[in-house]
Order: C-alpha cells, then sequence, then structure tokens
C-alpha cells in the first residue's frame, strides 16, 4: 500500500521547530506519512524571490493535504496575506477552529469546547475595491457575501454539528447594521437552520457574542459566522483556553485541506527552542481526523492532555521551564 504524502510548510520564525516536533509525533504515533518538504513566507522569500513559490502551490495541489507553520507576510509593501492567497487560491472556503480546556494550563476557565466555523473567502478579507485616495484622506474597501458562499459555509457548520454530536450552532452576524451583506447571511442561516431541526439554532448579534464568550462561554457549542467576525472571535476563544498556543486550525475546501498553528512566527524567540508546539500538533490531529484516522488523533490528544495536566514537561507559557524539544520527547513518552 502507497504511503499517504502530507506536504509540509516549516515556515518562518518558530516555525520549524514547532512543525518538526509535530511530524516527530505523528511518527511516533504510527501514522505511516511520506512528507514533502516545500517553503513559504519570509523562508521562501529570501531562498526563491516569491512567498508561495509554485513549487509550493504544485505540493499542495498535487497531495491535497498540507501541514503548515506559521508564514510572515512583510507589512507594507505590497505583499497580499499568504494565508488569504492560499484559502483562494484552492477555495477553503471553511476555516475551523476547535478551542478545548486543558487541565494545566492557565486558562481562565476549566470547561470550555468550542468550535469556532469561519467562512474562509469572501466578506471584507476577500481583498475586493480596496483604493486610498491620492491625497491618502479616505479608503474603501468592499465586502461581498453571495448566497452560494453562504449557504457552503452554514451547511458545512451545521453538518459537522450534526456529525459530532453538539446540540447547539450559534449564527453570530450584524444584520441589526449591516442589512445587506450580514442581513444576507442571517436569512440563508434561518433557511439551512430549518433542515436540521433537533439542532438548537441561536443567532446573537457580534458585539454581544463577544461579551457572552466572555461572561458565559459554556453556553457556546459551535458558532458560525463571516470571515472578519471569525477571525476575531476565534481569536476570543483561544484567549479562553490559555492563547493561541493551544489553539490549532484547519482550512477546508471541496477536495483541498490546511492545517496550521494559527499564531505568529514569534522571531524574537525563534531558534531559542521554548515555543509551545501545542497548536500544531493539535492541528496535525484535525488532519488525522479529516483522514478518517481519529484513533490516532485520540491518542495524540490524549497524551498531549497528560502531559500539559502533569505540568514537569511544559513550555514557559503553559508555566513549565521545559524546552520545545523536553516538551515533544515527554509527549512521545507519554505515547
Amino acid at each position: 500500500m502507497e504511503q499517504r504524502r502530507i506536504t509540509v510548510i516549516r515556515g518562518d520564525g518558530i516555525g520549524p521547530s514547532i512543525v518538526d516536533a509535530a511530524v516527530a509525533v505523528l511518527d511516533h504515533a504510527g501514522c505511516g506519512f511520506a512528507y514533502d518538504y516545500v517553503e513559504g513566507g519570509l523562508t521562501a522569500l529570501e531562498n526563491t524571490g516569491e512567498l508561495l513559490p509554485q513549487e509550493t502551490l504544485d505540493a499542495i495541489e498535487r497531495n491535497k493535504v498540507a501541514l503548515k507553520g506559521p508564514l510572515t507576510t512583510p507589512i507594507g509593501k505590497g505583499f497580499s496575506s499568504i494565508n488569504v492567497s492560499l484559502r483562494q487560491q484552492f477555495q477553503l472556503y471553511a476555516n475551523v477552529r476547535p478551542v478545548i480546556s486543558f487541565a494545566g494550563t492557565k486558562a481562565r476557565y476549566e470547561n470550555i469546547d468550542i468550535i469556532t466555523v469561519r467562512e474562509n473567502t469572501e466578506g471584507m478579507y476577500s481583498g475586493r475595491g480596496q483604493t486610498v485616495s491620492d491625497d491618502d484622506t479616505v479608503a474603501e474597501a468592499l465586502s461581498v457575501i453571495s448566497r452560494g458562499g453562504a449557504e457552503r459555509i452554514l451547511r458545512f457548520a451545521f453538518d459537522l454539528a450534526q456529525r459530532e454530536g453538539r446540540r447547539k450552532v450559534t449564527v453570530v452576524h450584524k444584520a441589526n447594521i449591516l442589512k445587506s451583506t450580514s442581513g444576507l447571511f442571517l436569512r440563508v442561516a434561518r433557511e439551512i437552520a430549518a433542515n436540521y431541526p433537533h439542532i438548537e439554532t441561536v443567532e446573537m448579534i457580534v458585539d454581544n457574542a463577544c461579551m457572552q464568550l466572555v461572561m458565559n462561554p459554556e453556553q457556546f457549542d459551535v458558532i458560525v459566522t463571516t470571515n472578519l467576525f471569525g477571525d476575531i472571535l476565534s481569536d476570543l476563544c483561544a484567549g479562553l483556553v490559555g492563547g493561541l498556543g493551544m489553539a490549532p486550525g484547519a482550512n477546508i475546501g471541496a477536495d483541498c485541506a490546511i492545517f496550521e498553528a494559527v499564531h505568529g512566527s514569534a522571531p524574537d524567540i525563534a531558534g531559542k527552542n521554548i515555543a509551545n508546539p501545542t497548536s500544531v500538533i493539535l492541528a496535525a490531529c484535525q488532519m488525522l481526523d479529516y483522514l478518517d484516522m481519529g484513533d490516532r488523533a485520540g491518542k495524540i490528544r490524549g497524551a498531549l492532555r497528560s502531559v500539559i495536566a502533569k505540568g514537569e514537561k511544559t513550555t514557559g507559557d503553559l508555566g513549565g521551564t521545559a524546552s520545545t524539544t523536553e516538551f515533544t520527547q515527554a509527549l512521545i513518552e507519554a505515547l
């Protein structure tokens, strides 16, 4: 039987160290993958002159599944976001960000289990209509929500809830003010929800959703929303469980998916062997779920839970003093 090939982008800053940790864990869990390593971000720019070389795009297209470390897009130099480019290139319309409480972190809550499903290709992040007046006094951008795009992400969220036995989907919007874009999204949400009568549907305005997530996050199960709101809310959710170092992300399309650490490249600690690899390891678990290897994903998550709860071999952001490699070795031993 031919090995399943995975495209791996180690990324910038702390990316190589945490991605290498995730690959070591996957190998030790007996996943049996073969890896095609390609470049992206500043590393690729320095080596090839491009942020996203054609070789990288070809490898993602060929293997249909990729594991990605954090990539840096240069600010203010005319470069478009690498992550947005990848999502649009491969029509990765669903951004899935689960957060779950782990004993042993510095989180303020103990029983969080929320999945944020964010539309990934439309809305304010589409890049359409961005202009700045010649005198630099007026800037404009265009937000576009299509019925097809809304139906696709809403159906994805309700199907996810159904598949995972979730009890409730919260549709987050701003239809009271953004009557065109958010209004269309909310109307489509009501149509889709009618097909899932066994799942409770709650509608919530985005500013209230932010407040409710801080005050009573246990009420949330699955959240589905548009691109900009989803970006903000998913980071807020990460803060409920200890920060971005504990939050993985999946970008899923019809026939292709990219799994990633959702935090930045943290160049200030690059090369110091102190970064927490949990985010990208949990992203690798999402990848295993996607590939119908949930048994191995469960074992890795269980080992993570054990190591973090003990606290003896955790990284600084989790209150410990272990290095990235020591944390990874403890995880492998727990496996």
